[in-house]
């Protein structure tokens, strides 16, 4: 999956934190959601603008964001 196609940071757009693109809706903010239990359905409900690619799009984010982390740990 391409991250670059459906998340963007912007400066000036929520602080620069990763939006999905053309939206103002946070990764982390999606993630928190899906992490207190809202499930699929609910968040496409909620977030219109979203895709079930978006959703996953966020958690292949966050788990390159973990390599990431776990690599600078490491070395």
């Amino acid at each position: 999956m391409d991250l670059e196609q459906l998340i963007e940071i912007r400066p000036g757009v929520r602080s620069g934190k990763p939006c999905f693109k053309g939206t103002r809706i946070t990764v982390y903010d999606v993630l928190e959601y899906m992490a207190g239990g809202m499930g699929e359905a609910e968040l496409l409900q909620n977030f219109p603008a979203l895709t079930p690619d978006h959703l996953r799009a966020a958690l292949a984010f966050a788990a390159a964001r973990e390599r990431r982390l776990a690599a600078l740990l490491t070395a």
